[in-house]
């Protein structure tokens, strides 16, 4: 009975004053779930910054470049090395798309949507699209150039679509080739800050392309105005990706060195789209029937 008499319920008080008068006492501290302690709101406050500055592509992407290069990479004679390039999602797909569709100046184009999971897959089937589109088109374009000609017989021009191919093809590939190898050779001389792979500069090539699809479609349009009015217009879109993107990778070289890389990206670019213009929507028939005898 003697270890009954000794529990007694007692009355707590204030805390510190409990403590105080029994040192050898153990408490349990309760806080107010509403309330949140400093040092997690100044984690909470970090964390947000972060995610902030990945969103809007001002971090290094050393995280991105940490995690990729603890990725187990297969030999590449194999299948799933090829496999990888591929390895994409349709929302990430669509979100490069609209990317290139809708540059933001001062945003660069492959720390957005690019160099987390950089792919093949939107580049190859973009081309493919825009060599069909291509092609298509300019049947149907000399269709209705000649339509009511008692002496013109339409046939279909195959060969356009393996002409088209070769041109856009060879232009998505080589021209990122050089452009790396150019890049390549220029940071051995001059240590510039923004540097990129090979695969992201195919990949912001084939991105870029994309504005020429409905463009492509677009030149049926039997008026020489609209045409080159559409041309311009994808023009401008596509090469400010292209010059917003490559102008931070060679801004630390020598001025005339980098004018002169970002003019070139530019010009080439302009010889695709012009060239393709006047190769496959019929404008070569309109000039020859402009041009004097």
């Amino acid at each position: 009975m003697a270890a009954v008499d000794d529990l007694q319920f007692e009355e707590f008080g204030d805390a510190a004053t409990s403590v105080a008068a029994n040192p050898d006492a153990t408490t349990v501290s309760i806080e107010d779930p509403g309330e949140t302690p400093k040092h997690q709101t100044g984690a909470l406050r970090g964390s947000g910054r972060e995610e902030d500055d990945e969103l809007l592509g001002n971090d290094d992407s050393d995280k991105t470049e940490l995690l990729a290069g603890q990725k187990k990479s297969s030999p590449f004679w194999t299948f799933e090395y090829y496999q990888t390039f591929f390895d994409v999602d349709t929302y990430q797909v669509f979100d490069r798309i609209k990317g290139s569709l809708l540059p933001i100046p001062g945003k660069n184009f492959v720390r957005l949507y690019i160099r987390s999971n950089p792919d093949l897959y939107g580049p190859f089937w973009i081309c493919a699209t825009l060599v069909f589109a291509i092609a298509i088109s300019g049947n149907l374009s000399n269709f209705l150039i000649h339509l009511g000609e008692k002496t013109y017989h339409y046939v279909p021009e195959f060969r356009k679509v393996s002409i088209a191919a070769t041109i856009i093809y060879a232009y998505a590939w080589l021209v990122p080739f050089a452009l790396w190898g150019f890049l390549m050779w220029r940071n051995s001389k001059v240590m510039n800050i923004v540097s990129y792979s090979f695969l992201e500069i195919v990949c912001v090539y084939g991105y870029s392309l994309f504005i020429y699809i409905p463009t492509a479609i677009l030149w049926i349009i039997p008026q020489k105005a609209v045409r080159w009015i559409l041309v311009m217009i994808a023009l401008g879109i596509s090469g400010s990706v292209l010059a917003m993107t490559f102008w931070p990778a060679v801004r630390e070289d020598n001025r005339r060195v980098a004018l002169a890389t970002v003019m070139t990206i530019v010009l080439l670019h302009m010889l695709l789209s012009v060239g393709c213009l006047v190769s496959f929507s019929g404008e070569h028939v309109l000039l020859s029937q402009i041009s004097p005898d």
